[in-house]
């Protein structure tokens, strides 16, 4: 008897651990949210094995130069909670903090258009003119998967 029970909570545990891997993502993943392929963007039709590893190359460069914007960012708006969280909160504090925040936002915007028109300069006239086939505002840019509006559901880590 206790040998099935014992068999029986292992067994449910296990299923347990399985269930929580397999929805360890949550939503905001695949393809629904991802805009159709694995980088959180649209595919650009008839890429060259050259263009991609390019278009590959100028994603990589420019993720490891916005990192140190992205944590002073968290950093900023971690301290801007705890400000707000204070029994007495101080006003330019909070405000002085907010700017701050909305001075790091920009320059990550800033550096997602760039990416996104140094990655236009790597295709063909002809990929060029297939952009607008998915609809507005569906270019490479900042919300397209490769500036901080597109990092974690709505734009949120």
């Amino acid at each position: 008897m206790k040998k099935t029970i014992i068999i029986g909570v292992s067994l449910a545990l296990a299923v347990a651990l399985v269930a929580t891997v397999a929805f360890a993502r949550g939503p905001g993943f695949g393809r629904r949210y991802g805009m159709g392929s694995e980088y959180g963007h649209h595919p650009i039709p008839g890429l060259t094995t050259e263009q991609s590893s390019q278009i590959q190359t100028l994603r990589e460069s420019f993720l490891k130069e916005i990192e140190p914007l992205q944590k002073d960012l968290m950093t900023k708006r971690n301290e801007l909670r705890s400000l707000w969280l204070a029994k007495n909160p101080d006003q330019a504090a909070i405000a002085a903090r907010q700017k701050e925040i909305f001075d790091l936002q920009s320059k990550l915007q800033e550096k997602g258009t760039n990416l996104g028109l140094e990655i236009r300069k790597v295709l063909t006239p002809e990929q060029l003119a297939q952009l607008p086939a998915f609809g507005p505002g569906m270019g490479f840019g900042p919300r397209m998967g490769f500036g901080p509006a597109m990092m974690g559901p709505m734009g949120r880590w």
